[in-house]
């Protein structure tokens, strides 16, 4: 004998969205006015009450992030006393926030500052599951001592033996530059695929004044170039083309690495961000097995990421691609090395972007007349 029951249950599959982590810049450097607080900014923040109404090693960047990052710009900033720690500050301000840029506006003197941010980031990522970009300041020219052939040995010393794929170098030129270039990968004017170079999303706004070296000597392109060569992200401009605009942000990776600019990092990092948290979901579900109708499923469902990533939208004639390439048949992969252990390999295809353009004009003196 028995009785009849009914039950109902909520299946989770997982389709929700994903947070967004990217365009969200963390800034820690000396400030004036609430110390070691986490403060969230925004485009309408009034920096004078939150950072002081006297210019900072902090305020200076964040004012120039603020006005390149579009109306949508949202940040936190961490001010610090001068014998502060900024990677603590950056542990405690992990507790509470999650950026995918963090900008350190404190100079890094040596090439161990380097090496130390780019430990930082690593440890950040293995400790915590969150993937970070490090981006630091360097110092300004001194032009009460330094030709512009001295500034480019001392960059040279910092950058040269550092191998940090987390990490871009870049140096107070103008007084502002590391805020003018967060400021410019948080707009959302661009896609986190587009390279800060991309001169459609617009000059660079409020850029400090041009330096000159100790012979009054003004930079020039050919100095960007050769910092730009070091490794370092740096501005430019363009022949009879109004404004100032950026190079590459140039990842401190090895040569031949990767990530040697940061939106080749960036596509990956919102991937694995979006994939670590199907993953989780996975975690003892006999859904994902190691038959073939599983497999087939769960490549679609570990998919979804690069999916949406790549989705591109034709407006009239123009075509403004995804983020990525669409995955096909292969760039996938699920293996079992044992019953209860599996791989999964996904394959990030980014798309073509000109950095260099030639064009080539022939003249056509046939006279078909």
């Amino acid at each position: 004998m028995a009785q009849g029951t009914v039950t109902v249950n909520n299946l989770n599959l997982g389709q929700g969205a994903f947070d967004e982590i990217e365009r969200k810049a963390l800034f820690l450097g000396v400030g004036d006015t609430n110390k070691n607080s986490v403060l969230a900014l925004n485009s309408q923040s009034d920096l004078d009450e939150l950072l002081g109404a006297n210019d900072s090693q902090l305020k200076t960047q964040v004012m120039a992030a603020q006005a390149n990052g579009g109306e949508n710009w949202s940040a936190w900033a961490v001010p610090l006393d001068v014998s502060d720690d900024w990677k603590t500050a950056l542990d405690t301000a992990m507790q509470s926030v999650s950026p995918e840029l963090v900008a350190v506006c404190t100079p890094a003197l040596v090439a161990n500052d380097l090496d130390v941010a780019f430990a930082k980031a690593e440890n950040i990522r293995t400790s915590l599951g969150r993937r970070v970009a490090i981006l630091i300041a360097t110092p300004g020219i001194d032009d009460t001592s330094e030709s512009w052939s001295d500034y480019l040995a001392a960059q040279a010393a910092i950058v040269d033996p550092v191998s940090a794929y987390r990490v871009s170098a870049v140096p107070l030129l103008h007084g502002n530059n590391l805020g003018e270039l967060v400021g410019r990968l948080c707009n959302r004017a661009a896609s986190i695929a587009d390279s800060p170079m991309r001169v459609a999303t617009g000059p660079l706004l409020a850029l400090g004044s041009v330096p000159n070296d100790k012979d009054g000597v003004p930079l020039d392109n050919a100095m960007l170039a050769s910092l730009d060569a070091l490794r370092l992200s740096v501005p430019q401009t363009y022949v009879d083309y109004p404004g100032t605009y950026w190079g590459d942000c140039n990842m401190l990776d090895a040569e031949g690495g990767d990530y040697q600019v940061i939106e080749n990092l960036r596509v990956v990092d919102k991937a694995a961000r979006a994939i670590r948290v199907l993953a989780t979901a996975r975690v003892g579900n006999r859904q994902l097995n190691s038959t073939p109708i599983s497999i087939a499923s769960n490549k679609t469902y570990f998919s979804r990421p690069l999916r949406e990533m790549a989705r591109s939208v034709q407006f009239g004639a123009e075509v403004f691609p995804g983020e990525i390439k669409q995955p096909k048949d292969g760039d996938i992969e699920i293996i079992w090395p044992t019953r209860d252990k599996v791989e999964i390999y996904l394959k990030v295809t980014p798309y073509n972007a000109p950095k260099s353009i030639t064009a080539n004009i022939a003249l056509d003196l046939t006279n078909l007349g």
